[in-house]
């Protein structure tokens, strides 16, 4: 036991640590703050009633002890009324002002802007272990980097392809379950420009604690930018033997530009995204690259030649299964890692 108490400490201090903030605690928008708010309310009402308790135990302990040598009974006492009162009304008081906090901040971010012109509509649906972020009002599609305005109220219309998975950017909101036949809805707000950690909060399978996804917030003119880049034709490996094999054995699930896509992620500018698949970093892109990161080629040539040990349980095919030779491989990795977005 002794052997595994320092083991379970250092635990307990390393499980905050990352490359990324990833604790609701440090809120970076104005949704989050509201929560951390409501979440340091019970904190500081239980902190109350946990010193107050505490106080009157030590006190009563102390105060009340059998001393040495004194035999006698106690003095019974019972049937204090005011006593009675008190232990009574004070947590009614104290419970009704939490809950009255509550209520109102689940009013007040339950507010639906889906027909608000000024906010920014973005269906969000999960897929097992990836996400799809759809932007209806500017007819594009894109995957694992969810790109958005700062000052802008952002929408969410939240589904799910196949299991029940929760969205959730700790630090700039809460979290909410994404379920097939059913639609939830919710909204964010981004002040500043950055980029924060997005997660799958609800078990969905054994790649769940690989579901992850960056949202990045840039100044409007950035993502009108984005939007129009976007928008612009497909530009497809120069080399014809290449584009044939990625046309054929790649687009057939995924998208770049206006080509392909059929329920895959779609591929545009992903060489300018933070990550391959949501959780290799790639060095050239992120602001501060730590040792374990690789370049864009060769993380999308890791997942494109075994996907399974990136991400076990994932409907990607490897590269053996597509038939892609390593030249072909190669060749994919690079040409999508110079796919990037100037926005």
């Amino acid at each position: 036991m002794k052997r595994l108490l320092p083991l379970a400490v250092m635990a307990l201090l390393l499980s905050a640590c990352g490359r990324e903030d990833l604790s609701a605690l440090n809120p970076q928008g104005p949704v989050a703050e509201e929560l951390f708010s409501l979440v340091m309310l019970a904190i500081y009402i239980m902190t109350l009633v946990s010193v107050v308790v505490f106080a009157i135990t030590i006190y009563v302990l102390i105060r009340f002890r059998r001393r040495k040598g004194d035999t006698s009974l106690p003095k019974q006492v019972e049937g204090n009324h005011k006593l009675e009162i008190i232990w009574t009304v004070i947590p009614i008081i104290l419970v009704m002002i939490l809950g009255v906090a509550t209520v109102k901040t689940t009013f007040s971010l339950a507010k639906d802007y889906s027909d608000d012109p000024d906010a920014v509509q973005v269906k969000v649906i999960a897929h097992q272990y990836w996400w799809e972020f759809q932007y209806p009002q500017y007819g594009i599609t894109t995957a694992q980097e969810l790109v958005v305005p700062t000052g802008k109220k952002i929408m969410f219309e939240l589904v799910a392809a196949d299991v029940k998975h929760s969205f959730w950017i700790p630090a700039i909101g809460g979290k909410m379950d994404t379920n097939t036949g059913v639609t939830n809805r919710m909204y964010l707000e981004f002040p500043k420009e950055g980029v924060y950690r997005g997660k799958c909060a609800e078990l969905c399978g054994p790649s769940h604690a690989l579901m992850d996804f960056k949202a990045k917030s840039v100044s409007p003119d950035s993502f009108n930018r984005w939007v129009e880049a976007m928008k612009a034709p497909a530009v497809l490996p120069a080399d014809e033997n290449l584009a044939q094999a990625f046309t054929a054995k790649c687009l057939a699930c995924h998208a770049v530009g206006d080509q392909g896509g059929f329920g895959g992620p779609d591929l545009t500018g992903i060489g300018s995204k933070q990550t391959v698949a949501g959780i290799l970093f790639n060095s050239d892109v992120v602001a501060e690259p730590q040792p374990e990161d690789k370049t864009t080629v060769e993380n999308l040539i890791r997942w494109i030649t075994n996907p399974q040990e990136v991400k076990p349980g994932n409907m990607m095919p490897s590269a053996a299964q597509l038939g892609l030779t390593q030249e072909e491989i190669e060749g994919i990795a690079k040409y999508l890692a110079e796919y990037k977005l100037d926005y």
